[in-house]
């Protein structure tokens, strides 16, 4: 049982490297494609957003279908879909198809982000311990791979559809190596939670407490996807940065990250989720700010660098909150946790530019900065609630008197 605990562990590793390797794959290649179809930056724009569209179908989908019918079933299916949908917009040659490419693949990885979530929470239960942070720093690393990969391919002058096509052949090889290896579900055991009793027509409602983890997730993936875009973006437009210094910017926030997520777990095992949270929130709170206030480059690096390293341990600790609050609805909890999260990443980005238009760039991060300043003060919500004593039996008092 300890064996298949473990390599259930590092299958579930395994997936979200995975997971990480065939996005950035697609990243890696967005200018060739955006080039193959003919359009311009607005309209790539746009056609992101049916990407994100179709992933928040997707784990509103595939939350409830991992519940239904287990992580097991559901992770292996989707990582297929996914990593055969990462070629169709290699493929598509107009605006329209690269639009319809972009749905089917955002819906297949939002099925498999729900989905390895939902085992990941699934492990993690049955290791008693915090294990969730590992597996996000899982994904970054594949994230990093594929830039390594893809930048090597395109300097061999590889195709999109060559270099995608043989991504998704990969990817399916190692998801038939890894599905084996899955954890099989478990009685799942009574809510930790009080507020999810069902409706009167039957079905269960969202607790309210997941509706907070959601709202917090936002808010984190928020700042997240303002790292992400804007980052390298400050440096060069706020402080002149030259372009190969402004990429350090991400690189510095990114590298943090990854990092963090790498110790986040046995710092959680030391002081609890709600600490990390809290903890994690207010540096990132001071990283960003430093960053948005200095006038050097050097210190602003710093600045990112410390940013992604307090956000590194929060996303993971709002997912394992939602998925330990009740075992039975885990899928379904941890999708409306991880798509609202998503929408933030979204539109995190894109509430900045408007914004842009207002007050200087640097500026604009106090709204970020806010996001994480209210997720330290809402932190106690992922602590998780002592258990309650049993009730004393009738008698019981007499029994242990009379046995002495």
């Amino acid at each position: 049982m300890e064996r298949d605990l473990r390599v259930g562990r590092l299958a579930t590793f395994t997936y979200f490297a995975l997971n990480g390797f065939v996005m950035g794959m697609w990243i890696v290649h967005i200018p060739a494609i955006e080039h193959r179809t003919g359009i311009d930056h607005a309209l790539l724009g746009w056609l992101l957003l049916l990407l994100g569209a179709g992933a928040f179908a997707g784990m509103q989908i595939a939350g409830p279908l991992a519940d239904r019918l287990g992580a097991r079933t559901v992770v292996p299916l989707s990582a297929a879909l996914c990593s055969a949908a990462v070629v169709l917009p290699g493929l598509a040659g107009t605006a329209w198809a690269l639009g319809a490419a972009l749905i089917v693949f955002g819906l297949c990885n939002g099925c498999l982000d729900v989905s390895m979530n939902a085992h990941a929470v699934l492990v993690e239960h049955r290791y008693g311990r915090p294990v969730m942070s590992a597996f996000h720093a899982a994904f970054s690393i594949g994230g990093v791979l594929a830039s390594l990969v893809g930048a090597r391919t395109l300097s061999w002058n590889w195709s999109p559809v060559t270099t995608l096509g043989a991504v998704a052949v990969a990817g399916l090889v190692v998801d038939l190596a890894a599905a084996r290896a899955l954890l099989r579900p478990s009685a799942a055991g009574p809510r930790e939670g009080g507020e999810g009793a069902a409706a009167p027509n039957g079905r269960r409602k969202t607790p309210r407490t997941i509706w907070v983890l959601a709202c917090l997730a936002l808010m984190i993936m928020l700042c997240e996807g303002v790292a992400n875009d804007w980052s390298s973006l400050h440096l060069s437009t706020v402080l002149d940065a030259p372009a190969a210094t402004a990429a350090l910017a991400y690189g510095a926030f990114a590298t943090a990250m990854t990092v963090g997520r790498l110790l986040a777990d046995r710092v959680a095992a030391r002081v609890g989720p709600a600490a990390i949270l809290r903890r994690g929130a207010c540096v990132a709170a001071l990283g960003l700010t430093t960053a948005a206030l200095s006038p050097w480059i050097p210190l602003a690096l710093i600045g990112w660098a410390v940013f992604g390293a307090g956000l590194s341990g929060c996303v993971p600790q709002l997912f394992s909150a939602a998925g330990r609050y009740d075992q039975s609805a885990a899928g379904a909890n941890v999708s409306r946790v991880s798509g609202l999260g998503y929408v933030g990443m979204l539109a995190g980005p894109a509430v900045i530019g408007p914004l842009t238009r207002l007050i200087p760039l640097n500026l604009t991060f106090f709204l970020p900065v806010l996001c994480c300043v209210t997720a330290a003060v809402a932190a106690g919500v992922v602590r998780p609630p002592r258990p309650s004593a049993p009730a004393e039996v009738p008698g019981a008092e007499e029994m242990r008197t009379a046995g002495r």
